[in-house]
């Protein structure tokens, strides 16, 4: 996806809008940064691990390590070098560049904690661990998206889906470490979420729901966690891994529809209550 790529696709917001949401993104979590030596690891009691802990934090391991790919799409969908942009479209990509650049940090973060859990833990040591990550790692990651606001839902969803899933996962985990591990994780998915949310609300206060809805709906048709498409073992895991944690990424839908709803006055009122019977049709599958 490239929003510069056709004139009738481009940002559709304008680059101050950008500045300010980013900004304020970027200042908050400056203020709430963490560090992987901030964990207790002498209060480690792999001891407590469940086997079906440790496939979980293997499984969310590879997640949160793609982050190379991760980026790499999005400074490719929103590029600030090269190109013949207008300047308005660099600006925009510009100031998103500032939001990714702390999104990723954290991210990164993500993966160097649970990397250094798996090893502390005994659930894999750095060897075998680096190359595993390494082969899934170098799988291309990319969303069939032609519009930024699709971009933009798509991470939104993801981000509240990883938020929940984290906070299931801690409800039912008891070694100590990685209940504060999990804890941190959400917190800062969460961050990323409002984020989104914002940035998403953005395009529906300008363009309105009529406009919007479609873009909406058409990520939810065909919505996917980051990698089920290439990670090994993909969906036999994360079947695993939700009736352990009695998780459903569906759920991550409703904060979408929270907000649709609360910019739905009189004229958007049948565009809401399309998209929540949209949502109702799709867990009904």
């Amino acid at each position: 996806m490239n929003p510069a790529a056709e004139p009738g696709i481009r940002a559709g917001l304008p680059p101050e809008e950008m500045r300010r949401l980013a900004g304020f993104a970027v200042s908050r979590a400056g203020a709430r940064q963490w560090s992987v030596d901030d964990l207790a690891w002498d209060a480690l009691r792999p001891e407590e691990l469940t086997e079906t802990d440790s496939s979980v934090v293997r499984f969310i391991t590879f997640i949160e390590d793609h982050i190379p790919g991760y980026l790499t799409y999005f400074l490719e969908a929103f590029p600030v070098s090269g190109g013949d942009q207008a300047i308005e479209e660099f600006c925009f990509n510009r100031e998103y560049f500032r939001f990714l650049i702390s999104w990723a940090n954290d991210e990164e973060r993500h993966a160097s904690v649970l990397t250094r859990y798996q090893i502390e833990a005994g659930i894999s040591d750095p060897d075998t661990l680096m190359r595993e990550l390494a082969e899934e790692g170098r799988k291309k990651f990319a969303l069939p998206y032609e519009t930024p606001v699709q971009a933009f839902t798509y991470t939104l969803v993801q981000e509240k889906a990883t938020q929940l899933f984290y906070q299931r996962f801690k409800a039912v985990a008891t070694e100590p470490v990685l209940r504060d591990l999990l804890h941190r994780l959400a917190r800062d998915e969460a961050r990323h979420f409002a984020f989104y949310s914002e940035l998403v609300g953005a395009y529906i206060e300008r363009h309105g729901l009529g406009a919007t809805v479609a873009n909406l709906k058409d990520v939810l048709a065909t919505f996917r966690m980051p990698l089920a498409d290439t990670l090994k073992g993909y969906w036999r895991w994360s079947m695993k891994v939700t009736d352990a944690t009695s998780y459903d990424h569906t759920e991550a839908y409703d904060a979408l529809v929270r907000l649709v709803t609360g910019f739905a006055g009189e004229s958007g009122r049948a565009s809401a209550a399309d998209l929540t019977e949209f949502v109702h049709r799709i867990r009904a599958i």
